[in-house]
């Protein structure tokens, strides 16, 4: 199963500057395994000490943010989307 994986530009020194990658998982936390598989040390930049993904980072899959779904249990099947998107804040 391929699931297409936007990284963005801070995290893509993780897959060889790497705009897009191709992974697999069923859902969103075997996807961030996946990831961490074939971009060793990713995980850690995407989750906290929990597991869970950092708070200022949205995952959205097919364009809708995750914590609208299931969260990491969000099902993924062939074809979708995956969007890691920085959180932007200003002042």
């Amino acid at each position: 199963m391929a699931i297409k994986v936007l990284i963005p530009t801070p995290l893509q020194k993780f897959t060889n500057n790497q705009a897009t990658i191709e992974c697999s998982g069923g859902n969103v936390s075997e996807l961030i395994e996946a990831l961490e598989q074939s971009c060793p040390g990713i995980k850690k930049s995407l989750c906290d000490e929990k597991g869970e993904p950092r708070r200022f980072l949205n995952f959205y899959v097919n364009s809708e943010d995750i914590r609208f779904l299931e969260g990491t249990a969000t099902e993924l099947k062939d074809g979708d989307e995956v969007s890691i998107v920085p959180a932007v804040a200003g002042g």
